[in-house]
C-alpha cells in the first residue's frame, strides 16, 4: 500500500494542520509517512499546500510529482494541482468554494460542500477536517479512530476546547453522501 496525497488551499484554511493530523494518524498505525509543507509568500490568504505519503514500506522521497489523490479547498489550488493528478486518481474538492465542472478526469471526483457543512457545525474553520473526513471515508488509508487519537495529541492546552468541534467535523465529512 502506498498513497500519495496533496492537500491544498488558502493559507488560514488549516492545510498544514490537516497534513500533520493525517501524518500523525499514520504514525499511530505504525505506517511509514512523509509530510512536506509548502507555504505561499503571504501565509494567511496566500496559497498553501502539503504533500503526505503513507506507505507500508520505506519512502525514498517526500516529493510527489503525480499524486494518487488531491484534497482541494479552493479554486486556485484546483487549477494548480489537477493537471498533476494520476490517471484514475481521487479528487476531493470543496464545492462551497469551487463551482467549476470537472472535465477530462478519469478518476473519482467527490464534490463536498465542506465550508457549508463546517458553518452548520458552528465554525467555518473546520472545513479542512470535514474534507479530510470524506477523503478517509473513500480511501480508508488510516482509521477514523487513529485520526481522533491524533487530534487529541495535537489539540492540547488552550486548543483542547476545539476537540469536540473537530470530532464533529471529521464525522460529518466521513458520513457525507
Amino acid at each position: 500500500m502506498r498513497e500519495e496525497l496533496i492537500i491544498a488551499g488558502f493559507g488560514g484554511q488549516g492545510i498544514m494542520f490537516t497534513g500533520t493530523l493525517l501524518a500523525q494518524a499514520a504514525m499511530i498505525e505504525n505506517k511509514f509517512v512523509t509530510y512536506f509543507p509548502s507555504y505561499g509568500a503571504e501565509v494567511r490568504g496566500g496559497t498553501a499546500n502539503c504533500s503526505v505519503i503513507i506507505a507500508d514500506s520505506a519512502i525514498g522521497s517526500p516529493v510527489i510529482t503525480s499524486p494518487d489523490s488531491l484534497l482541494i479547498l479552493n479554486k486556485p489550488s484546483l487549477d494548480r494541482f489537477k493537471p498533476r493528478l494520476k490517471k484514475g486518481g481521487l479528487l476531493v474538492l470543496n464545492s462551497s468554494l469551487i463551482e467549476d465542472e470537472i472535465k477530462e478526469h478519469s478518476g473519482q471526483v467527490m464534490r463536498l460542500p465542506a465550508t457549508d457543512i463546517a458553518e452548520q457545525i458552528g465554525q467555518v474553520k473546520v472545513a479542512n477536517i470535514v474534507a479530510l473526513g470524506k477523503y478517509l471515508a473513500i480511501r480508508k488509508i488510516v482509521s477514523q479512530e487513529s485520526v481522533l487519537q491524533a487530534l487529541e495529541a495535537l489539540l492540547t492546552g488552550k486548543k483542547k476546547e476545539l476537540l469536540g468541534l473537530n470530532r464533529k467535523a471529521l464525522i460529518a465529512g466521513y458520513e457525507y453522501k
